[in-house]
């Protein structure tokens, strides 16, 4: 599929402006310098009642210029308006469905598996692709097997006004179990700012279905077990939207799921035993001291101190009597 210019598409909602609204990619030449087709390049959206953010998601993705460019996304089955917008833009959609899913993982496993050409990613339905991602990526860096190219994340808020940027610093396995002085110290890689092989996904077995939180984690690993190249590209990729009541912002779960997945990477690494009893030592260092932290953020008195096994009963009998006053 080539990429529709900005005058092919719907007119965005009034007020809407800059990109991509009304503003588009500088679209690539047909072919490549060589003569030949480009890449092709998949990307898949799962949506589930994301109709505040969908449109401009779906506009972010077709206005890349791009010229060998297939667009899939598996809706869950939205009770919102989300169905009404992905039909408006069905005409240059290369295949979308609305029906009951497994969840965000077997939603994008489901695209991987029907996706085609080298490389893929996927853009969840709140976030967006930043503008020229493909057409810079193409032209700057260009493609190889067996590389995950990592390019640069602009944090965005609810109304898309910029934050801030992110530049990843992830580089093998070990860094990437890293959690307490990698990956939650800036280093971590942010989804959507990642573009990889599509056959390199499949032979890994694509996500984790049953992961929710920490699916794109790890694949990554995944990734680097597999013997993959990251590769840090410094193109500004992709837009993160952090806003409160998404899934990311349960930082209890968050942290649960990426230590999990973090403890497994590091069992099947290929470190030595002593550096794997190291980072063993350290994820479990990590989670004592997340977990005394969060605890002293659940009220007044675990914050003076006072452990669970003496606020929870407290809590407890403090519940029932408001249930009985009520």
């Amino acid at each position: 599929m080539r990429s529709p210019k900005l005058n092919d598409l719907p007119e965005p909602p009034k007020g809407k402006i800059g990109w991509p609204w009304t503003e588009e990619s500088t679209p690539l030449q047909h072919l490549t310098p060589a003569g030949r087709e480009w890449p092709r390049i998949t990307i898949i959206t799962p949506s589930f009642n994301q109709g505040a953010f969908i449109e401009e998601t779906i506009r972010s993705v077709l206005l890349q210029g791009y010229p060998n460019l297939a667009y899939l996304i598996f809706d869950g089955g939205s009770t919102d308006n989300t169905v009404e917008i992905i039909k408006k833009y069905s005409p240059w959609l290369t295949y979308w469905v609305s029906e009951p899913d497994g969840g965000q993982s077997d939603a994008i496993n489901r695209g991987l598996n029907m996706a085609s050409g080298e490389f893929a990613t996927w853009i969840n339905s709140d976030d967006l692709l930043c503008k020229n991602a493909l057409v810079d990526h193409a032209s700057h860096v260009g493609f190889e097997t067996q590389t995950v190219y990592v390019g640069i994340c602009l944090y965005i808020d609810f109304n898309g006004v910029i934050l801030s940027s992110h530049h990843g610093r992830v580089h093998s396995l070990e860094d990437l179990v890293r959690i307490g002085t990698i990956w939650r110290s800036g280093g971590n890689i942010v989804q959507p700012e990642v573009l990889f092989p599509l056959g390199l996904a499949l032979s890994v077995g694509g996500l984790d279905r049953d992961n929710h939180f920490t699916m794109d984690y790890e694949l990554w690993g995944k990734f680097f077990l597999a013997g993959a190249k990251f590769q840090y590209t410094d193109v500004p990729f992709g837009m993160f939207r952090s806003y409160p009541n998404q899934k990311t912002q349960n930082g209890l779960k968050q942290t649960q799921s990426l230590l999990n997945s973090a403890v497994k990477l590091a069992t099947l690494s290929h470190c030595s035993e002593q550096v794997r009893k190291e980072i063993l030592a350290d994820l479990d260092a990590y989670k004592e001291q997340y977990s005394k932290h969060y605890w002293r953020g659940t009220g007044r008195l675990a914050k003076i101190g006072l452990p669970p096994i003496i606020v929870n009963p407290i809590r407890r009998i403090r519940a029932m009597l408001q249930k009985d006053a009520r």
